[in-house]
């Protein structure tokens, strides 16, 4: 129908004319309140953000001569907050002559990484960078987060 007709008939049921398909050959458009369809849009962009989840990036640090007792409750620690929802980047801090040695490091992080493998995927593999060698951990797809 003509661009005019259809202004006229959206002026005698008191609404507006809103082009939809600007690209469609022809044009497509709709007769619609205008103020409450851009009312409905932001209402529904509040209900999705509300349902988004923002995951955060905790960090848990270690030290190449870690205790046994320490590093079991390092990786509780690791175990909680995975199963929180949060990403986690597990680094090992190094002093002095310690750098020498990367192996014990990378030792360290493939463990962490093995014990969390039922819960837990690795993103990012062991990597060196200047005084720490670091991997980030994300929660399985499966994994039912626990908030609070």
């Amino acid at each position: 129908m003509p661009r005019a007709e259809a202004l006229e008939i959206a002026r005698q049921r008191g609404y507006d004319l809103v082009e939809v398909a600007p690209t469609s050959v022809p044009p497509v458009c709709r007769l619609l309140d205008y103020g409450k369809f851009k009312y409905e849009q932001t209402k529904k962009a509040r209900e999705a953000r509300k349902k988004q989840k923002a995951v955060l990036l905790r960090e848990v640090r270690l030290r190449p001569k870690i205790g046994q007792h320490d590093m079991e409750f390092k990786t509780r620690i690791i175990r909680k907050l995975l199963g929180e929802g949060d990403k986690v980047k597990v680094r090992v801090l190094f002093r002095g002559r310690e750098r020498t040695h990367p192996e014990l490091a990378r030792e360290m992080l493939d463990r962490v990484a093995k014990e969390m493998e039922e819960i837990a995927t690795v993103e990012r593999a062991p990597e060196m960078e200047v005084r720490s060698m670091s991997m980030s951990l994300a929660p399985s797809k499966g994994l039912k987060t626990v908030k609070g």
